[in-house]
């Protein structure tokens, strides 16, 4: 049985790698901040990996589709794979912002500081504003649009 098969036997298979690592690297060199860096950055190439996907990718196959008229037309496109990319690329900007959030928290910032754009935490406050802007379009305005 390979794990490597199935998207969420990929993901069981990434994590036990690397909970095994942290038990043969040793638990005291855990670190929360680099943890949640590492957990956003992940969360963030699957969110920006399917946005350029959309773009890129899908957006102009369903034009093709619709222009060909032998064609299986976008409905294999539009019926099937689209639901499963929006599913994840709403759930990554969700994690991508969690993770954020959390790794605001570890690195001593907090969330307050980063919203308001305090002495030492501007820069990446208004990433953290960018990226709360970014969810809020992905969850409020497109996800509802595509359910239509």
């Amino acid at each position: 049985m390979n794990p490597l098969k199935s998207v969420n036997g990929t993901i069981a298979a990434g994590f036990v790698l690397a909970i095994l690592y942290l038990v043969f690297n040793g638990l005291g060199s855990f670190n929360l901040w680099s943890t949640m860096t590492w957990l956003h950055v992940m969360a963030g190439v699957i969110w920006i990996g399917l946005l350029y996907y959309f773009n890129f990718i899908q957006v102009p196959a369903v034009g093709e589709a619709l222009a060909d008229e032998g064609g299986p037309g976008p409905a294999a496109i539009n019926k099937y794979v689209a639901p499963r990319a929006l599913f994840w690329f709403r759930w990554g900007a969700l994690a991508t912002w969690i993770t954020g959030a959390g790794a605001l928290e570890a690195m001593g910032i907090g969330m307050k500081n980063a919203f308001m754009l305090a002495d030492g935490a501007a820069i990446i406050g208004f990433g953290a504003w960018l990226g709360t802007i970014m969810l809020f379009n992905v969850w409020v305005l497109i996800w509802p649009n595509q359910k239509k």
